[in-house]
């Protein structure tokens, strides 16, 4: 169903585009390389910065760091009972998307999907953002030198995200 769907939607989608420029007397190809050079300066005002994000995931990753903070904050996460498993998500989460997503598949093969702290995972994963990625694209391509309060308020709302999935998850399926 999905396949045939598709199928008939994005061409479909394409021709309602196209006529409607046609009914506006838009210069349809001209607009749509004025689009793609736009696109493509936006790309080359935000490819360094994404570049020294990925770089900079990559060494905090492969140089041990994630596992030092990891097991320094884990006498913080046993107090406020989160499972072991969910601190180095909760860290990597704000920085990178990928790399939360290989986490949480660690998590699904080792504890399953179904499993309380898979859940927590789950929750995790939606309600928190990639903030560190999300802010180098959007200020990026506008050129903001000045995240003012940004920064905090965005961890913060990860930290809250991340806070609540764990003990919403625990009240509502419970332990």
């Amino acid at each position: 169903m999905t396949r045939t769907l598709s199928a008939v939607v994005i061409p479909l989608v394409m021709v309602i585009i196209i006529g409607y420029g046609l009914y506006r007397r838009v210069n349809i190809f001209d607009a749509f390389l004025a689009g793609g050079t736009a696109g493509m300066k936006s790309l080359f005002g935000i490819l360094p910065t994404l570049v020294g994000l990925i770089v900079a995931i990559s060494l905090f990753r492969a140089s041990g760091a994630l596992s030092f903070i990891t097991h320094l904050l884990a006498p913080v996460t046993e107090a406020l009972s989160i499972p072991a498993p969910l601190l180095p998500l909760g860290i990597l989460r704000p920085i990178s998307g990928s790399g939360s997503l290989a986490l949480v598949n660690d998590i699904f093969k080792e504890m399953g999907p179904d499993s309380l702290v898979g859940r927590m995972a789950s929750v995790i994963m939606g309600s928190t953002e990639t903030t560190f990625y999300t802010l180098a694209v959007y200020y990026g391509a506008v050129s903001v030198e000045k995240s003012r309060h940004t920064v905090p308020a965005a961890l913060l709302a990860d930290a809250t995200g991340f806070l609540a999935g764990v003990y919403l998850c625990t009240l509502i399926y419970g332990t």
